[in-house]
């Protein structure tokens, strides 16, 4: 199997369980907040898992509203081998209503699932749900850029915390 052909299978199984991770969440959070762009240290693979420190900036629809910007970690534990540079990963966050995006509001643990290659330039995409009240949606379909031989699928943990 070729490696686009790797990559592909990856994220139709990820979008068949992203839709099924949690559909009520999924359907209630269906209002646009914005776009959380994210800078994730590179690093090596250990085989059952990885874990990398981030800097993430919340750039929020409503123009009116200020960036919020947040640190952490992502931690993937299945299948992660290999080396990567800095990754960059953005979603679009999906909440209940637009009170979701408060100051510090997108801070919090979320979880899901993910599929990332790349052989010289890769892409991911991933799936997260949680944040403070458990009612932001990472979007599904996360764009994810990454330089570096890798392949990574399994389960994904994000800790956002506020930078205020």
């Amino acid at each position: 199997m070729t490696f686009k052909k790797t990559l592909a299978a990856a994220t139709i199984v990820l979008a068949a369980t992203a839709s099924q991770f949690s559909p009520t969440i999924a359907e209630a959070a269906n209002v646009e907040l914005g776009v959380l762009t994210c800078d994730v240290d590179g690093g090596i693979g250990l085989l059952i898992g990885s874990k990398k420190d981030l800097e993430c900036v919340f750039v929020p629809s409503n123009i009116n509203e200020p960036e919020d910007w947040y640190f952490g970690s992502v931690t993937k534990i299945g299948l992660d081998i290999g080396i990567t540079a800095a990754t960059v990963i953005k979603w679009i966050v999906l909440g209940v209503s637009t009170d979701s995006t408060t100051p510090g509001a997108l801070a919090g643990r979320y979880g899901g699932v993910s599929a990332s290659a790349s052989l010289g330039i890769g892409v991911g995409a991933n799936a997260l749900i949680g944040g403070s009240q458990d009612g932001i949606i990472l979007q599904p379909f996360s764009v994810e850029g990454k330089v570096g031989i890798n392949l990574a699928v399994g389960l994904t943990g994000l800790v956002l915390k506020s930078s205020r």
